[in-house]
């Protein structure tokens, strides 16, 4: 091959490759924040630190939703844990592709502080969900859930 084709060949190459990268990452919003990562069990342990300070969370898209694409859930560094991710419908739609990648997301906490009717409400729609046995008598106090209103998302392959 001459030196031209050779070249040419080259660049080919190292553009097809920077756009299977670039296509590699969704950006949702501003995308993530990398400056301000921290870990989902840190957040779940001690979630009044981080209510009024925007985070960046790093997790595994364990659910996404079927209907809107309104919200995921991100697995925890700690096996069994999650953080919902949740966008006003619309702002944002996850793909159901998005199962499985890692997503970096970064908003704010919320707490949502359930009644105790509430609480054995989830609480045992979570169980459904999960097909595990679940005594609706076995929850006596209210429970608060936490999860993050996003202003960006960058989803990785």
């Amino acid at each position: 091959m001459s030196r031209l084709k050779i070249s040419s060949f080259i660049l080919l190459s190292a553009f097809c490759t920077a756009i299977n990268v670039q296509a590699a990452e969704q950006k949702f919003g501003d995308g993530a924040n990398m400056k301000q990562l921290v870990e989902i069990s840190e957040v779940l342990a001690f979630p009044n630190e981080f209510l009024d300070t925007p985070i960046t969370v790093e997790g595994s898209i364990v659910k996404v939703c079927k209907k809107r694409g309104c919200w995921m859930e991100l697995a925890s560094d700690k096996k069994f844990q999650t953080l919902r991710i949740k966008v006003r419908d619309g702002d944002m739609v996850f793909p159901m592709t998005a199962l499985g990648k890692t997503a970096y997301a970064t908003g704010k906490l919320q707490a949502l502080p359930l009644s105790l009717a509430q609480s054995k409400r989830y609480l045992a729609y979570t169980a459904q969900e999960q097909q595990e046995e679940f005594d609706v008598n076995s929850v006596t106090e209210a429970i608060t859930v936490y999860q993050i209103s996003p202003t960006g998302v960058t989803i990785a392959d």
